[in-house]
């Protein structure tokens, strides 16, 4: 079997899976945040070299006041505890995002989290905070027309590598295959540039109960599937 070197995901149905037990949608993310641990370990074991998450979009600043401080803070939490957990798995952290939007602390904590992980050899685990396809997009174009009046970049050298290093994932491999929990069919403003020829796998499992079992399912349809670039 064939194990993609590059998984993308969409942590989606934490809020709705704490809603069916009765409990807070504080309670799902909260899960969701353990179970990402899991996986990054399930992930690395079975092959995978990238594993690229998607948790606060640029959107979902839109929620309720009281849902977007209890993921903030629970943001806080996992930044420290994912410190060690990269230290001790030997993982590379990696932030993808406009992180200029969010508290000090945590732009600090994130900083660290890099910071401290980047030398590391084993999974290397981005994470997508505060982040937005579009914005991505806007960004990197805001950078590369500033090389182009600086003078050092000229514009017949603008080629899809060429753009492709002033986005967030400059120097990552191009997903090759997106996964998205809980049955929502939609790439949600998430890495539009680096999915153009992704193999997509969409499972009505909300992200809580995401197993490595499932994961092995959503490979295996992935190896199903005959992939020809280009058609």
């Amino acid at each position: 079997m064939v194990i993609p070197q590059h998984v993308a995901i969409i942590l989606d149905g934490n809020g709705r899976w704490a809603k069916s037990k009765g409990m807070p949608r504080s309670y799902g993310h909260a899960k969701g945040a353990q179970n990402l641990e899991v996986i990054c370990e399930d992930a690395w074991n079975m092959g995978i070299k990238y594993l690229t998450v998607y948790l606060f979009s640029t959107e979902n600043w839109k929620r309720s006041p009281d849902e977007v401080d209890s993921l903030m803070r629970l943001f806080r939490r996992y930044t420290k505890t994912c410190i060690k957990t990269a230290r001790d798995n030997n993982m590379k952290v990696r932030v993808l995002g406009d992180p200029t939007a969010l508290a000090e602390d945590l732009q600090k904590s994130l900083a660290d989290l890099v910071e401290s992980s980047k030398d590391n050899t084993g999974l290397n685990f981005q994470i997508a905070l505060n982040y937005g396809s579009r914005d991505e997009i806007v960004r990197a174009i805001r950078r590369l027309a500033t090389d182009c009046v600086d003078g050092k970049l000229s514009i017949q050298d603008i080629t899809e590598e060429c753009f492709s290093g002033y986005l967030d994932t400059a120097g990552v491999p191009d997903p090759d295959l997106l996964i998205r929990t809980s049955g929502e069919l939609r790439l949600s403003n998430y890495l539009m540039w680096q999915l153009a020829y992704t193999e997509f796998y969409f499972t009505e499992v909300p992200w809580p109960d995401f197993t490595k079992e499932e994961l092995q399912k959503a490979i295996e349809k992935y190896n199903s599937r005959n992939r020809r670039y280009g058609a």
